[in-house]
């Protein structure tokens, strides 16, 4: 199915905006994990049971993955494998190299993982994106404003009389020929996530900066969404991922995602009356 209508008809028949940020991070796994096999795949599998009617996204940081060597690469693998058919998959890799290193890792991720989307990062151009745009059924998120505090180095420079966030917009919107480009817009800047919807009002935006980096469902909700209450991916990940440190992880992680997805969809209600 192309992608976006994928998206779409997953946050309708579930009604949930919400993705989930599988940033598993070894050292704060709680310690009855550490006596299985793969750790980080335990606790994956076990985020993913307790959460997976809740969200429409799962997204996978391969930092947490690559850092561990071979077994992460293996917890990886298996946690795609894991996840069922009614969320999209999101390789949080922020790839973007020359035409054939690019080449390299869309292989990785979108033909040998099977990742239904990936982030990438436009700084080299179009030709350091296309690999990643080959098919309507996978999505590129294009890095354009991001919830660190470091992105105002850069991403909000001026280019003539417009921010340079905005002209990467513009330009990877042409681009998207076979309507497969979506950005990554930090929930934590709420006039530039609007000023990025109306450059691309009907683009999947993936939307970070909720929960630990403070950023605000109800701006993310309002400004992030497209006409419709959709379009928008919230990601919320340590706040789930750690809710608890004990035996009850799981359940606890459940409960935060609950609260987190109400309050998105009180928030659609308030906004687009729907």
């Amino acid at each position: 199915m192309v992608f976006l209508n994928k998206l779409r008809a997953i946050q309708r028949t579930k009604n949930t905006l919400l993705c989930i940020g599988l940033d598993t991070d070894s050292a704060k796994l709680p310690e009855f994990l550490k006596t299985y096999a793969n750790p980080q795949f335990e606790f994956n599998k076990r985020i993913i049971a307790a959460t997976k009617d809740l969200v429409c996204a799962f997204k996978i940081n391969s930092a947490f993955y690559e850092a561990e060597g071979e077994r992460g690469w293996s917890a990886m693998r298996q946690t795609v494998s894991e996840l069922p058919a009614s969320v999209i998959s999101i390789a949080d890799a922020k790839r973007g190299d020359i035409g054939n290193s690019s080449e390299q890792y869309a292989r990785i991720f979108l033909e040998e993982f099977k990742f239904d989307s990936i982030t990438v990062n436009p700084y080299m151009g179009k030709d350091s994106v296309e690999p990643f745009l080959r098919s309507p059924e996978q999505c590129a998120f294009i890095l354009a404003l991001t919830s660190n505090p470091g992105s105002k180095d850069f991403q909000r420079l001026k280019v003539g009389k417009k921010f340079l966030y905005e002209k990467i917009v513009e330009t990877a919107m042409k681009w998207s020929v076979k309507k497969n480009i979506g950005f990554v817009a930090g929930a934590t800047k709420p006039k530039e996530l609007r000023s990025i919807r109306k450059l691309a009002p009907t683009a999947p935006l993936l939307i970070p900066g909720i929960g630990t980096q403070g950023g605000s469902v109800k701006e993310a909700v309002q400004y992030g969404c497209d006409k419709n209450g959709e379009m928008a991916i919230i990601n919320v990940s340590r706040s789930i991922l750690y809710a608890s440190g004990g035996d009850d992880f799981a359940e606890s992680a459940r409960n935060e995602a609950i609260k987190i997805r109400d309050e998105i969809n009180f928030w659609r209600e308030k906004f687009f009356k729907r």
